[in-house]
């Protein structure tokens, strides 16, 4: 499958969804550019995404900052303008940012003020912000398509994920009000919801072992969502033709959510 030429921005590029996203959009035919935010132990994984890329035949451009950052963002949307310059601009925007306070709400030693500020800010907020900015420097073509990553926790109650399910419900509704607002750009813009991943953001949620495999024998196809499933819809999704697909919760957990 080839797309028409053009850029991919990944947010949250290193791992999990994002990293796949990367490397399925690159075998697509779409260069990459991409924010992550790692350290020294964790380079290695960003710098594989990268060599991949490259071993597509695309050109990639990783930024190992703070995706949050506003003053960052401006400076990378502008590295991205002179890159893009008279060429193809941005096909994709994928937000796959997962770094949240995972906490309960309701207890003394709940989630804080600035730790709840926090998780809406990185997995919601942040998704108008780089939507804004994009568009401030017009660098959407016709035809784009906007991606977020949502999770059944928007709508469901699990220990400890009030902070991010919050978040999840809030980029929901971004999604819909940005498939409004930018539908005279011709972007449609989706939020996708993945069946239980094994990633390194669910591991890190309390119970994740019971999660994982409740998730296991529930799927009708017996196995777990990978990231290169979610990452073949993505693909699959950013094609012309699905260009009035718009405004949705697109779940892609082959059947895990209807099933039992």
């Amino acid at each position: 499958m080839t797309l028409e030429p053009g850029w991919c921005l990944v947010l949250g590029a290193s791992s999990g969804f994002g990293a796949a996203a990367a490397r399925a959009f690159a075998r697509a035919g779409l260069d990459v550019a991409g924010v992550h935010l790692d350290r020294r132990a964790t380079l290695p994984v960003a710098e594989a995404v990268a060599k991949d890329v490259e071993a597509a035949g695309r050109r990639v451009h990783l930024w190992n900052q703070n995706a949050v950052d506003p003053e960052r963002r401006a400076a990378i949307v502008g590295e991205l303008a002179q890159l893009s310059a008279g060429g193809a601009r941005v096909r994709v925007l994928l937000h796959s940012l997962a770094f949240g306070t995972l906490r309960p709400l309701a207890t003394p030693d709940g989630v804080s003020p600035a730790q709840l500020a926090m998780t809406l800010d990185v997995m919601a907020s942040s998704l108008v912000g780089w939507t804004q900015a994009l568009c401030a420097a017009d660098l959407f073509e016709p035809g784009a398509r906007i991606f977020a990553m949502t999770s059944e926790g928007g709508t469901r109650a699990l220990p400890a994920y009030g902070p991010v399910a919050m978040a999840k419900a809030a980029l929901e509704a971004a999604v819909r009000q940005l498939a409004v607002e930018l539908a005279p750009r011709r972007v449609a813009a989706n939020a996708i919801c993945a069946g239980v991943t094994d990633t390194p953001a669910l591991r890190k949620i309390p119970g994740h072992e019971a999660l994982l495999a409740t998730a296991r024998a529930r799927n009708p196809h017996g196995r777990l969502t990978t990231p290169e499933d979610v990452a073949g819809a993505l693909v699959a999704l950013a094609e012309p033709g699905c260009g009035w697909i718009t405004g949705n919760v697109i779940r892609v957990d082959g059947g895990e959510g209807i099933a039992g």
